[in-house]
């Protein structure tokens, strides 16, 4: 029998968690100990979302020669400390608990590594919710690992393969939520629609202009949003004008490291 639930696949920072500051602080303590300048707030924020490495690069400016020892200090810092600091956004777990007494598939697809990504939903007390979390590889500056997908595009699609593996091929059409145009991009990759949530890190505009379908401002919104999809019965699924808007605004941002200025921002 075909899932009379709409299956949702959702981001992690900013979607489901609050850093709260655990992700900034150890970017700013890798930072300060290999002697590189620290970038001011709204640079650090426009940090968490994209995958680490092209963070680090790109927007902080860390040499190619240091990106590894940059990982390393703030992954300590991150597990010693930064994991205690991240909360939960209002309304998060009773909205998946709400899920899970509807039967409905629920998913996460994060940049954040696989095996931390369920560490910090499982000090949260959140992971037994969710029938796949899919996230990067272990080393974060790795060009490729065969034992994880590449890429948000290639996460989304390691998660929405587990849960058509454990509907039987009875899966209805899935949606994403995150707060980052890589989350809209990743889903339009894949075919997918994107609600954007207003509580995360997009910068002004980003998520409009990525093609988000929808921008919700609370977890009361976004059930009743995924509410209506299930009342709504078959979507037709993503436009090309959407997926096009989504691939070519994150392409725009990540070839213009300009976007994240303090200035601009």
């Amino acid at each position: 029998m075909t899932q009379t639930t709409v299956p949702v696949i959702f981001d992690l920072d900013g979607t489901l968690v609050d850093p709260a500051g655990g992700i900034t602080d150890g970017i700013a303590a890798a930072l300060t100990e290999l002697g590189l300048p620290v970038p001011g707030k709204a640079r650090m924020d426009a940090m968490i979302g994209p995958k680490l490495s092209h963070s680090l690069t790109e927007i902080a400016g860390v040499p190619a020669d240091q990106l590894q020892a940059a990982i390393r200090i703030y992954r300590a810092h991150y597990v010693s400390t930064g994991i205690a600091q991240s909360r939960l956004y209002p309304g998060v777990r009773d909205l998946l608990e709400s899920f899970a007494a509807a039967g409905r598939p629920v998913a996460v697809a994060t940049q954040k590594p696989e095996g931390l990504a369920r560490t910090v939903l499982e000090h949260h007390g959140i992971a037994d919710h969710f029938g796949t979390i899919r996230g990067s590889a272990a080393d974060e500056a790795a060009e490729a690992d065969a034992a994880a997908p590449a890429g948000k595009t290639g996460i989304v699609a390691a998660a929405l393969a587990d849960l058509e593996a454990q509907s039987a091929g009875e899966l209805r059409q899935a949606v994403m939520v995150g707060d980052r145009a890589q989350d809209v991009a990743g889903a339009a990759a894949n075919g997918l629609e994107c609600i954007g949530v207003g509580w995360g890190f997009a910068l002004d505009g980003e998520l409009d202009e990525a093609g988000a379908v929808e921008i919700v401002q609370t977890t009361t919104a976004l059930h009743e949003t995924i509410l209506r999809r299930d009342a709504a019965g078959t979507v037709a699924g993503l436009t090309p004008a959407r997926a096009a808007a989504a691939m070519a605004y994150v392409a725009r941002t990540e070839a213009r490291t300009e976007v994240y200025t303090d200035a601009n921002v």
